[in-house]
């Protein structure tokens, strides 16, 4: 053992993983809320109003219904077996080691793209109040102060995650509670025209079809991307037996308050046909009620949730590595954990990758900035879809009796999982559908052959590559 690397007979709270369990209950609920709450609500909702109207409200609710399935298939896989990296250990265990290769790299893809777009906008964010100041420069430094909160220890990444999301709460809350006051009494600038008959007077709740409005699910299902980041938390959390439902049952409440109850709250203070693309609903609403710096204190919240989206990417892509170092699917440099318990040398890895985008996204247009969220989103529709068929899989061998029943069974059994599969398939499809969007499923299909290469070159090398128990046990579970 190296001295970079944990004397894991003395580390106190550890988990079987050599993880220090850092994460407390204050800390592990915060970060469930907040990855209920990004920039894809704070902007992406303005685009998507422009397309769909009022109706946007009943796509968040039904697109969060879907989402709080998905939870809760991972909630029974958490508290059957608690381990960091998650998704790639389930897919490994109950659909073979290539799905837990695939869905292990795919999840890191997923937030150092994102990571790539946060720090940009991020970047933007800052130059609402500092025009001056390159972009380049304020995007970098974010990324470096960053990456040393997630070197030093997990108690401080859960500690920055928590006030980044305590930051988002207040506000949505404070949003809605200026826009209820605005109904109910009628003051400011708003108070004339705010009515919930906004909700359907202009055209009706569906202003443009019903088609529209579910070609806005696609970024209305990526405003949902980080909710399980709940699930990379389980080798770090203190009680994950107790934190972890915890955190997945407030899921409804949350959906029900920061996205459908702000939206309706919003949409009845300011019409639809007010809202443009490119410009926050919020930031608008604001304008609109007249509130003084309103403007500058919604962009502190978006550009809040860029930080903190960024830091959780950060966090979790070397948490995947690790796993996937661990099975023999990466570098075995991968492995090694550093004095504070971190996988630095993966989390560094991905910071690269971070920089280099911010890089990118600097010098190409402004629509590649899109076309990288699009990608984020169809990797996360992939990490969902196989908590949904791993807990299918799973619950089939409980039933079998090869199995033990988790303590937190998903309501409906495996019932709620193929309705969320058909519907994330759906969601695909829609994506195929849009010219603009299907660019990312052809990323997506270079990305599987340069990871169908690299797994046929990883087996000729060790056929029991990403195996740990053996393909007898593997056989033995799923039948």
């Amino acid at each position: 053992m190296t001295s970079a690397q944990v004397d894991t007979d003395k580390a106190p709270k550890e988990s079987e993983e050599g993880y220090e369990r850092g994460l407390g209950s204050r800390q592990v609920q915060m970060i469930a809320i907040g990855g209920a709450i990004g920039v894809g609500l704070f902007l992406g909702a303005g685009a998507n109003i422009a397309k769909a109207g009022p109706s946007l409200i009943f796509m968040y609710a039904l697109a969060g219904v879907i989402i709080f399935f998905v939870m809760r298939a991972l909630g029974e896989l958490l508290l059957y077996r608690p381990v960091s990296g998650s998704f790639a250990e389930y897919s490994r265990e109950f659909l073979g080691p290539f799905f837990g290769y695939f869905t292990g790299w795919t999840y890191w893809l997923m937030w150092v793209v994102t990571g790539m777009a946060e720090l940009t906008a991020a970047a933007i964010y800052v130059n609402y109040w500092f025009p001056s100041i390159p972009r380049w420069v304020t995007a970098l430094v974010f990324l470096v102060i960053l990456f040393g909160v997630n070197l030093i220890s997990v108690k401080l990444f859960g500690e920055l995650e928590f006030w980044f999301s305590m930051v988002k709460v207040t506000a949505l809350i404070g949003m809605i509670v200026i826009g209820l006051g605005v109904l109910t009494f009628g003051f400011s600038a708003a108070g004339d025209t705010a009515a919930v008959s906004n909700l359907w007077a202009f055209d009706g709740f569906f202003p443009k079809g019903v088609g529209s409005s579910l070609m806005t699910l696609q970024g209305v299902m990526f405003a949902y991307l980080a909710v399980e980041l709940v699930g990379v938390t389980a080798g770090e959390s203190e009680d994950p037996e107790k934190t972890l439902p915890k955190a997945i049952n407030t899921l409804p409440w949350r959906i029900a308050l920061f996205y459908v109850g702000a939206l309706t709250v919003i949409l009845c203070v300011v019409k639809w046909t007010d809202f443009a693309p490119g410009v926050s609903p919020f930031v608008e609403a604001f304008a609109k009620i007249g509130i003084p710096a309103g403007a500058g204190i919604v962009n502190f919240v978006v550009l809040t949730a860029a930080l903190s989206s960024c830091n959780s990417g950060m966090y979790s892509t070397g948490r995947m590595l690790r796993n996937l170092a661990e099975s023999g699917e990466a570098p075995a440099v991968f492995r090694k954990l550093s004095a504070s318990r971190a996988p630095a040398f993966g989390i560094t890895v991905s910071v690269l990758f971070m920089g280099i985008g911010v890089v990118l996204n600097y010098i190409v247009p402004e629509k590649a900035f899109g076309y990288v969220t699009s990608v984020a989103t169809a990797a996360g529709i992939w990490t969902w879809l196989m908590i949904l068929i791993s807990h299918v899989l799973y619950r089939r061998a409980v039933d079998a009796g090869r199995l033990p029943a988790s303590s937190f069974p998903a309501p409906g059994g495996s019932k709620c999982s193929y309705l969320a599969i058909a519907f994330l398939l759906f969601v695909t499809g829609l994506i195929a559908y849009d010219a603009d969007a299907r660019v990312c499923l052809y990323v997506m299909a270079g990305w599987a052959a340069a990871l169908g290469i690299g797994w046929a070159i990883l087996k000729s090398r060790n056929p029991q590559i990403g195996v740990r128990g053996g393909d007898k046990e593997f056989e033995k579970i799923v039948g």
